[in-house]
C-alpha cells in the first residue's frame, strides 16, 4: 500500500453560518506530523475536531464508490480529499482496518483508535440531505490515527502494517456496535476491552 494523496485546510467561513471548519482540504507533497496532527492542517472548531486522539484522518477510496452509486447526482464532487480526511491510500477500508492497528508511513507511526462520526458539516459539503446518516448507517466513517511517532510522510510512501492486536475489531465493527437498536452485550463487552480505543468511543459504547 502506498500514499496516493495528502491533504490539510485551513479554517475558513463555512456553511449557512458562515462558522469557521477546515473540511476543505488542499493536496500537500508531503506533511510534517506532530502529536496533534500535521502542522500543515488546523481545525475550525478544535472543541470537536483535532488532538491527539484525532490527529490524523483517513477515508477510503472505496468508500467514495459507495457515496457515488448514493448520490449519482453529486458523483463529480466525490473527489478524494472532499470528504476532509488527510490520506488517501487503496484497498484500506473500515473492514479491512482495525482498532489498534499501527501503521508506519515514511518518517511517521500511527495508531487507529476510532471512527470518525460524521457531522452536517458534510451534507454541507455537497449541498445533500443526509449523507452524514448514510454514512454513519453503512459504516463507511473512514477512521482517526493517534501519533506514535513524528515525522515526515510523503505522497508515495509506503504504508506498512507494523502490528494488530489480537483481540480487536474493524472500525465498521465499532460504527455498528455504537449505533445498532439491538444490542449485543457480549460484543460490546468486547469492543470496550480493545486495547487504544478513543476514550469518547469507549464511553459510547458503555453508554
Amino acid at each position: 500500500m502506498l500514499v496516493d494523496a495528502l491533504f490539510a485546510g485551513k479554517p475558513q467561513a463555512f456553511g449557512p453560518r458562515q462558522s469557521p471548519s477546515s473540511i476543505i482540504k488542499d493536496q500537500f507533497e508531503q506533511l510534517h506530523i506532530e502529536l496533534n496532527g500535521a502542522s500543515e492542517d488546523e481545525q475550525g472548531n478544535k472543541k470537536l475536531h483535532g488532538g491527539p486522539e484525532m490527529a490524523v484522518h483517513q477515508y477510503s477510496q472505496e468508500s467514495y464508490e459507495a457515496l457515488k452509486k448514493q448520490f449519482p447526482n453529486i458523483a463529480h464532487n466525490l473527489i478524494f480529499g472532499s470528504i476532509g480526511e488527510n490520506i488517501s491510500a487503496q484497498t484500506m477500508n473500515d473492514e479491512n482496518v482495525f482498532i489498534g492497528d499501527t501503521y508506519r508511513i515514511g518518517g511517521v507511526v500511527l495508531q487507529v483508535n476510532s471512527p470518525r462520526a460524521p457531522c452536517s458539516k458534510i451534507n454541507q459539503r455537497y449541498g445533500v440531505k443526509n449523507m452524514d446518516l448514510f454514512i454513519a448507517e453503512k459504516g463507511i466513517t473512514g477512521w482517526y490515527y493517534r501519533v506514535i511517532e513524528t515525522g515526515i510522510m510523503q505522497v508515495g510512501d509506503r504504508i506498512t502494517l507494523e502490528h494488530r492486536l489480537q483481540k480487536t475489531k474493524s472500525v465498521r465493527d465499532i460504527m455498528r456496535l455504537v449505533r445498532s437498536k439491538n444490542k449485543n452485550m457480549s460484543q460490546i463487552i468486547e469492543a470496550a476491552a480493545i486495547n487504544g480505543l478513543a476514550a469518547e468511543w469507549l464511553r459510547k459504547l458503555k453508554k
